[in-house]
């Protein structure tokens, strides 16, 4: 599936200060990718208001890179997908269970939008030279264990990423695909945690419309729940959880605190996260 009309590369590569080369190869792959993650926050102020953003590139293209705004991992992946296929990447749209939590892959739906990508310069080199070297990217997923760069799709190889950790590997399951589990490294713990899974099913737009209409209305969401805001930058990983802001520095070092009330997290939105509220919107809920 390739669906590049709507989407404006020149505008996205603007908003996140991407002046690097615009080829369909590993660098510009993996230095698009970064600054992506780096310069566009994750917020779900559209589902806490139960309202499931637009995932049409013109839309996108208007909050994401002309408003003061962030998404979700719908908005986040669709927009990159499409300057990707712009830019002469091959592109499958994947669905993925978050399993950050739980014990059971099982236990949870496929909410979670996963992309791979295959460049036409990067290839096999052992088995099938000439064909593509597909990697796993993904510039939506709001927790601490996303990507920071793509990876390639081999399983039981460790790959650092920006200064995280990351591997793939294979998870017993009874369907006839083969099932990817994304593992991150967690330092303080100094273990592997699993984040996502997935299969290579390729997913198309309706299928998304779907998951974004559950995930952005349905009452029983963790989205719709309470605010959830990320930003990243070289130095720190910011979340605000609800009432819980923590910082997760470079070194690995966490300092969390609770938000005093509505005044101040709407400062924080604006001031360290970059996101302009939408008028009339409650971030918390009176204690």
């Amino acid at each position: 599936m390739t669906e590049t009309q709507g989407f404006d590369p020149d505008a996205y590569l603007r908003r996140i200060g991407w002046e690097g080369e615009r080829r369909a190869d590993l660098a510009t792959l993996r230095g698009v990718h970064l600054a992506h993650t780096r310069a566009i926050p994750f917020e779900n102020l559209d589902a806490l208001r139960r309202i499931a953003p637009s995932l049409d590139p013109a839309d996108l293209t208007a909050k994401l890179l002309h408003g003061r705004r962030g998404g979700y991992c719908y908005e986040h992946n669709t927009l990159f997908a499409g300057v990707l296929e712009a830019l002469g990447f091959r592109v499958t749209r994947l669905a993925a269970r978050v399993v950050v939590g739980t014990d059971r892959i099982e236990s949870r739906p496929r909410t979670h939008m996963a992309l791979l990508v295959e460049a036409p310069g990067v290839t096999l080199l052992v088995e099938a030279p000439g064909d593509p070297q597909p990697y796993l990217a993904d510039v939506g997923f709001g927790a601490i264990g996303a990507l920071l760069a793509p990876v390639p799709l081999t399983a039981g190889v460790e790959f650092e990423d920006a200064g995280r950790r990351h591997r793939l590997a294979h998870a017993p399951h009874g369907g006839p695909l083969p099932l990817w589990l994304l593992q991150a490294h967690d330092r303080t713990k100094d273990e592997w945690a699993d984040q996502y899974a997935f299969t290579l099913e390729p997913f198309e737009k309706p299928d998304f419309e779907v998951i974004n209409w559950h995930i952005g209305t349905n009452p029983r969401s963790p989205f719709t729940q309470r605010v959830y805001v990320q930003s990243l930058s070289a130095e720190r990983h910011l979340l605000l959880n609800g009432r819980l802001l923590a910082e997760t520095r470079a070194d690995g070092t966490v300092v969390e605190r609770e938000v005093t009330g509505e005044a101040e997290a709407r400062r924080l939105l604006n001031e360290e996260f970059g996101i302009d509220v939408p008028d009339g919107m409650t971030l918390l809920p009176p204690v």
